[in-house]
């Protein structure tokens, strides 16, 4: 994972020999093992390309990188498949290499459209002139952009600016395909043209379609027009068309439950006793373990270390770390991560609260109790003494699913090593980490629900919190470069209540349309500010569910064998994922509803309690 920056000027007057500080100080905290700039100049216009690494797999490479031939490359991503990269080798390098071999446009899209992967990158073609850049199918990488509205200049950045007194421009770039500039043409026209190569299935028939072109040309400066691309290239959309098939005759639930009467693993159960169900869940857990596995291996470990010797360490370091709820998503995510990490390398789970400030520091088992606590306080303690965990906060709805998720994961695997981490957030601390940092990271994006999620995420992970174990409570700080994330399930598996109300009022058909809108949107409503929150503590967010493969095969599925949305919550939605955790050995977990993040951590509480998801929120604003 990288900071990746392009900088370019048409005037000498408009172009700096560096970065501003604050842009660059944001680019060092993604990329904090090697930094490095490089200028490219020409008589219509100057670049300065500026590039951070995190490093995660294969040989340290510093970026920029260059050729002989003077292109550039900046690459902010990972290579799980489609493009052969080898464990010792670098995916930067491998898709540098590659594109200099690239004979024209063709090739170009041809070598983008195999990488299955989260993405972002900036190409440099000296010979043309070109600039090329762009973000993959789902968005999962950040990129924005910045016109200058005269036309001198723009920039491309995995984050923005923090400047003061200065309207924010910066706008993420669309996750709509390949843009491709001029950047001779620019500097005489003084007018900038991005041509866009889509994402298509079958690259048929691709024409100027104005609708298209519209929701990206919107927010940018008249100076600036989207076109697409003269001849007619685009993309080949990495996954399968959603599979939109509506059933013959009305469909017979394998189970239903009784009104009024909640549903029991035995519900599920009750699914799985049929042949082509059970085979549907069996081929869902391996094609989601394969993409868990791709995940958790592409990590830098300590080579040195046999599987025997690690066991034996007490002290060993986790490399992987999983936002943790408790709930379906984390609970299978942490469930196959088991299986693929090695057997002596511990497991941080990452579960985050936002509490009152007295709380923020858990209790140890020995901490004699306060005398003068009011009743919520004695209740809160109390319901911690008979979890046989003495230590508060626990009403927090995520910190109890968490604990609880914690015990079954201990069942499963008893000899991995589980570090639930404690992150306890005050009403003090959010406000000065939102000033000082979250509300830069979440822009562009500004609604009351950016800011929850954006603030929970950012908390959670940083990794900086405390373990209960038996010997007492100790402070901790997650070491994992790698954070899974298990967005993109809900999206998919109609996990959220919008989609049964769709299904209530507009039966499959409807539902099926929601989940496709769901995932059009995901990239510019989640992925690239979850990317810029998470990479800011120096460290790479993956998606499992957004895998390519995953979504290929959750998208041949009909609606109706993901979820069934005649049952009740905690069951019926991401119905297919409940049996798979059941199939996994899960119990409690499997049955719990859908909890907002922003519910679930209690962020929502902690300011207004009036607000709409939907709001501008004033405090992600950066001028008072």
């Amino acid at each position: 994972m990288c900071g990746i920056c392009c900088s370019v000027s048409f005037s000498m007057e408009g172009f700096s020999n560096d970065l501003k500080e604050d842009l660059l100080c944001s680019l060092k905290r993604r990329g904090p093992s090697s930094s490095k700039q490089l200028f490219r100049a020409d008589l219509n216009y100057r670049c300065l390309f500026s590039g951070h690494v995190l490093h995660l797999r294969g040989a340290l490479t510093a970026q920029p990188v260059e050729d002989e031939w003077g292109n550039v490359f900046l690459w902010n991503g990972e290579v799980f498949g489609g493009v052969k990269v080898e464990d010792e080798e670098n995916d930067t390098q491998i898709m540098f290499t590659s594109l200099s071999v690239c004979r024209n446009e063709s090739d170009i899209l041809s070598l983008f459209s195999k990488v299955q992967g989260p993405w972002s990158f900036i190409y440099y073609q000296a010979s043309s002139h070109y600039l090329w850049f762009g973000r993959d199918f789902f968005g999962r990488r950040s990129l924005l952009w910045h016109f200058n509205n005269l036309g001198k200049g723009f920039c491309l950045s995995s984050v923005g600016t923090q400047t003061f007194g200065v309207a924010n421009q910066w706008l993420e770039v669309p996750a709509s395909g390949i843009f491709r500039i001029d950047l001779n043409s620019i500097a005489i026209s003084r007018c900038i043209v991005l041509k866009l190569y889509p994402w298509r299935h079958g690259c048929k028939n691709v024409g100027e379609d104005a609708n298209n072109l519209l929701p990206i040309s919107v927010d940018l400066p008249t100076v600036v027009s989207v076109v697409t691309n003269e001849a007619k290239l685009c993309l080949e959309k990495p996954v399968i068309p959603l599979n939109m098939m509506l059933p013959q005759a009305p469909l017979e639930s394998h189970c239903r439950s009784s009104s009024g009467i909640p549903p029991t693993r035995e519900t599920l159960e009750a699914f799985l006793t049929d042949g082509h169900m059970k085979k549907v869940v069996e081929q869902f857990i391996h094609v989601l373990s394969v993409a868990i596995e791709r995940r958790v291996l592409c990590v830098a470990r300590d080579e040195n270390l046999t599987p025997s010797v690690a066991s034996q360490m007490c002290n060993r370091k986790a490399n992987v770390a999983i936002l943790f709820s408790g709930g379906i998503d984390s609970m299978v995510i942490a469930t196959l991560a088991d299986r693929h990490i090695p057997p002596g390398e511990p497991i941080d789970l990452l579960n985050v609260a936002f509490i009152s400030k007295e709380e923020i520091r858990p209790a140890s088992r020995n901490e004699k109790r306060i005398k003068q606590t009011n009743h919520c306080e004695t209740l809160c303690r109390e319901f911690s003494r008979n979890a046989a965990a003495a230590h508060p906060g626990t009403n927090v709805p995520d910190r109890i699913t968490g604990r609880a998720g914690l015990k079954e994961l201990q069942a499963i695997n008893p000899s991995r090593t589980w570090n639930f981490v404690e992150i306890n957030v005050s009403l003090e601390e959010l406000q000065q980490q939102r000033r000082a940092q979250i509300r830069h990271l979440v822009q562009p994006l500004d609604t009351v629900l950016d800011d929850s999620i954006g603030c929970a995420v950012w908390f959670a992970s940083r990794g900086s919190g405390w373990l209960v174990t038996q010997d007492g409570v100790k402070s901790y700080q997650s070491s994992a470069k790698v954070i899974l994330t298990g967005i993109g399930a809900d999206e998919q598996l109609a996990g959220y209540s919008r989609h049964r109300i769709r299904f209530q009022t507009l039966g499959l058909e409807g539902l099926n349309k929601e989940i496709e809108m769901e995932l059009g949107r995901i990239s510019s409503r989640n992925l690239g500010r979850d990317d810029r929150v998470i990479g800011d503590h120096g460290k790479e967010a993956r998606f499992p569910f957004l895998d390519e493969n995953v979504v290929s095969f959750l998208n041949s599925l009909p609606v109706w064998e993901k979820a069934d949305l005649t049952l009740p919550r905690g069951i019926g939605e991401k119905l297919v994922l409940r049996l798979v955790a059941v199939q996994l050995g899960l119990t409690a977990s499997a049955l719990l509803p859908k909890r907002a993040m922003q519910f679930g951590s209690r962020i929502a509480k902690m300011e207004k309690n009036t607000e709409k998801a939907s709001d501008k929120c004033e405090r992600l604003q950066v001028f008072p």
